[in-house]
């Protein structure tokens, strides 16, 4: 089975998928130890990559090599990339969406706003005209062979929130997500609007959007969680006591091993499981 029909069989049973945003190599790696999906999340990605905010900065052929060595470490996990408003020009996008699809990603986001961009649970968004998105849109389902492609409006006023919703999923897009969804309320509305077409739900600390288990999202109807940066915020947390206890310890090191703290031999072990995924694909498919 492809990556994007593997993706498509999960979204469609039972419950709500969720797929965990990784920022670098080494989160995905212990994030491999607890899911079986990520998400490519493009606020993780320029924070890392460039130590900047998201708001437009990331290159596409940084994206997608980023991808590419991802899928040489898990391949098996699900891989959704946020690949914002496909890098302006619809030309590029549909480009960018055969090199994901050609390097094993599994789906891809594609917004509607226009430049300058900003984080989904942001202030000042700007969405281009639905028609120059859904052209851009079809582009791009066009150019894709099986990949699954999540339509993703940014609209903020409410009449044109459920316009826009209701226009995505008309198309052929297989999964639709309304960013920055305010209340229950508001996902019960979009959930009508899209009728059977799959709905996405964003979840980001300190966002805009209502902090859900995933039974409630499942009960309200949504297909696919995101978290986009319960990794990226845990590492901001978990650095910066650990060098606030090593400057307070002096310049001492805490032991590693038995006392819970993670050292050379523990990270280690965590990276070789990458080599050894990597074989066990391959024996595999030799097979």
């Amino acid at each position: 089975m492809t990556y994007g029909n593997a993706l498509r069989q999960e979204i469609k049973a039972s419950g709500t998928t969720p797929l965990i945003g990784i920022y670098d190599m080494y989160s995905a790696s212990v994030a491999a130890q607890h899911y079986n999906g990520f998400f490519v999340s493009g606020f993780g990605f320029a924070a890392s990559y460039y130590g900047l905010p998201d708001i437009g900065f990331i290159a596409w052929p940084d994206m997608v090599a980023f991808v590419e060595r991802l899928r040489g470490a898990f391949p098996r996990q699900h891989l959704l990339v946020d690949i914002d408003d496909g890098y302006v020009d619809p030309e590029v996008a549909c480009h960018v969406v055969q090199r994901l699809e050609r390097t094993g990603a599994s789906g891809v986001i594609l917004e509607d706003q226009k430049r300058p961009r900003r984080c989904g649970h942001a202030d000042g968004k700007q969405v281009l005209p639905l028609e120059e998105y859904l052209e851009k849109l079809e582009l791009v389902l066009a150019s894709r062979t099986d990949l699954v492609v999540v339509a993703r409006t940014d609209a903020t006023e409410e009449a044109d929130i459920l316009r826009r919703a209701a226009a995505l999923a008309e198309t052929d897009a297989d999964v639709v997500l309304v960013d920055g969804v305010r209340s229950v309320d508001w996902i019960k509305r979009i959930r009508r609007v899209v009728g059977d077409k799959p709905l996405l739900f964003n979840q980001i600390a300190g966002g805009k959007s209502p902090r859900l288990s995933l039974t409630e999202l499942t009960e309200l109807g949504v297909d696919v969680a995101i978290y986009s940066t319960p990794c990226l915020f845990a590492a901001h947390r978990a650095m910066d006591t650990a060098l606030a206890e090593l400057q307070f310890a002096d310049g001492r090191l805490p032991e590693a091993g038995d006392t819970g703290e993670v050292g050379v031999r523990e990270s280690t072990e965590l990276l070789e499981l990458n080599i050894s995924r990597h074989h066990d694909a391959r024996e595999a498919l030799s097979a």
